[in-house]
């Protein structure tokens, strides 16, 4: 079982006791067993896990954990035998005591597009929205943020990350199973917050938007990820169908409309950093992740289109601080 007490009692004291409060059940629905009938099975993989302790430890540069020296073979057995009872793997990578966790997605890409971009994150109050089993909350606090919260309420992703902090001992990063509107508004509290890989799911955009703007302090930083379309100012893509074999996308802005938006909703200096189509070098399917991936969501006579004939997925970081 993932306990939530002791994050909720510290939380209490200190500058997050807003996002503490009235989550308790949140926090409970959000790992129901009532609900998630695989999750015993997921339970039982998280006990499985061998005691271990690693040699050495890099969050800074990767993910990494220990080497395959720090322990006899049958524990490293041990540990992937677990750690692949959580199949698929979409975000990462990581490396776990000589164990290399291929994911889906080549994440410390997008990491590293990113972190140039932004104000420093030293002894920053970190939110990563939608961030999945955590990789990015890591690599944050890896890049010196004083505490990062992560929320994403599959609760897949939230025991993936628990297997991986084991091994990290009590440092100060946690991922709620919760979503952005179970949190409170008007938190005013984090110095940064991330959103990557979310706003295209979100049916109303720019409601999304204001919840994020919510979350900030005066001034923060807001670094938002997601699919565009070229084009012009005012210009949208919006799927009536499924795009790239998803069924919950909605809103593909141009990066200019998506400009426009963040100051309609109270950001200044609102800017594109990087924008780039997706390759299938940077998500495919692979032994951690054996579904079909990009590679199978674009047309076969054409890799600038979808299988739908929608363009080709693009990517585009927003960096903007909170005005008002």
């Amino acid at each position: 079982m993932i306990s939530y007490n002791a994050f909720l009692e510290r939380a209490a004291q200190s500058p997050l006791a807003p996002l503490a409060q009235n989550l308790s059940a949140a926090l409970a629905e959000g790992l129901s067993t009532t609900r998630y009938g695989d999750l015993p099975g997921w339970y039982e993989a998280l006990a499985a896990l061998p005691d271990i302790t690693p040699g050495k430890i890099d969050l800074l540069n990767s993910v990494t954990i220990g080497t395959a020296e720090d322990a006899p073979p049958e524990k490293i057995a041990q540990l992937e035998n677990a750690l692949r009872a959580l199949i698929p793997w979409r975000k990462g990578s990581f490396d776990l005591f000589g164990i290399h966790i291929d994911t889906e997605w080549r994440s410390d890409w997008k990491w590293n597009r990113v972190i140039p971009h932004i104000a420093p994150l030293q002894n920053r109050l970190v939110l990563d929205v939608g961030c999945g089993n955590g990789y990015h909350c890591l690599r944050a606090f890896g890049a010196g943020a004083k505490q990062v919260v992560g929320i994403d309420p599959s609760p897949r992703f939230v025991v993936q990350f628990h297997m991986i902090k084991k091994y990290l001992g009590d440092i100060p990063v946690d991922l709620l199973p919760v979503g952005i509107e179970d949190l409170p508004s008007d938190l005013n509290i984090f110095d940064t917050t991330f959103s990557m890989g979310v706003f295209y799911h979100r049916r109303s955009p720019l409601d999304h938007l204001r919840e994020l703007k919510e979350t900030l302090r005066p001034g923060g930083e807001l670094i938002l990820e997601t699919l565009v379309i070229e084009g012009k100012q005012g210009e949208v893509l919006v799927p009536e169908g499924r795009y790239a074999m998803m069924n919950n996308v909605w809103f593909l802005p141009s990066s200019l409309t998506l400009l426009s938006w963040l100051r309609k909703c109270g950001f200044a200096d609102a800017r594109v950093v990087d924008e780039c189509v997706t390759t299938t070098e940077e998500q495919r399917s692979t032994d951690w992740m054996r579904f079909h991936s990009l590679p199978q969501f674009l047309d076969p006579q054409n890799s600038t289109l979808t299988v739908e004939g929608h363009p080709a997925p693009r990517r585009a970081v927003v960096v903007a601080r909170k005005a008002r």
